[in-house]
């Protein structure tokens, strides 16, 4: 399974948006400054996932919440999480 994901810095608020095949790895990788992107910028948590089957699949909706470039959007789709 691949999963595309949302992270939110509890230091900044800030959000990273991103995919990975093993969720769980990934967010450890981010919070222990493995990935430069988010290294020194807070402890990250995981506030929306979406799991997918393909590669390919993941890839195109990461694309697509990273070209929204508008936190308004994000929260908007992390609220209609429920």
């Amino acid at each position: 399974m691949f999963f595309c994901y949302i992270l939110q810095s509890a230091k900044s608020g800030r959000f990273y948006e991103g995919h990975a095949e093993g969720l769980e790895c990934r967010l450890v990788e981010h919070n222990i400054g493995r990935v430069v992107a988010t290294k020194n910028k807070g402890h990250w948590e995981v506030v929306h996932a979406e799991e997918f089957q393909s590669r390919s699949e993941v890839a195109t909706r990461e694309r697509e919440i990273k070209s929204w470039k508008s936190a308004v959007l994000i929260r908007r789709l992390i609220s209609r999480q429920g």
